[in-house]
């Protein structure tokens, strides 16, 4: 089954500047992301060891649990991700918290490229890369900030 993605609520594409000034609310987002994606993972070992002690004629009451707990994280994941899609960013990765903002550069479509942790958007990469190809913004683009 396909879900369709709601269309970003806000207008495209970022700018430096407007990227980093969307970040408070980004950084809430993406930190809830990390950390549900965390209890996430381990709720999912945790429940594959569970089936390990599991038949069909005599199911493992813990694997029943934890495949709910499982259930109900990935719901939060997905809503979590949905807010970021509806800011209009695209998350890269979830253990990281690496976002990507669609914006222009220099009259080019590029993603400006933002990770948990860092204290700004200060880097950006071509549409068609990824993190391994991020530069670091122009001197002008950290003037606008």
């Amino acid at each position: 089954m396909s879900r369709s993605v709601q269309p970003p609520l806000v207008p495209l594409p970022y700018s430096a500047e407007r990227a980093n000034r969307s970040l408070p609310l980004v950084r809430r987002i993406v930190d809830d992301l990390v950390a549900c994606y965390a209890d996430w993972q381990a709720a999912v070992s945790r429940f594959e060891y569970a089936t390990t002690r599991s038949r069909a004629e005599e199911p493992d009451a813990d694997a029943q649990r934890l495949q709910l707990e499982v259930q109900q994280l990935a719901g939060q994941i997905d809503g979590l991700v949905r807010e970021l899609q509806e800011l209009g960013l695209e998350c890269r990765s979830m253990d990281t918290g690496l976002v990507d903002f669609p914006g222009e550069l220099d009259g080019h479509p590029v993603y400006f490229c933002w990770m948990r942790g860092e204290r700004a958007v200060e880097h950006w990469h071509a549409t068609d890369a990824g993190f391994g190809a991020r530069q670091l913004l122009p001197e002008s683009e950290f003037a606008r900030k």
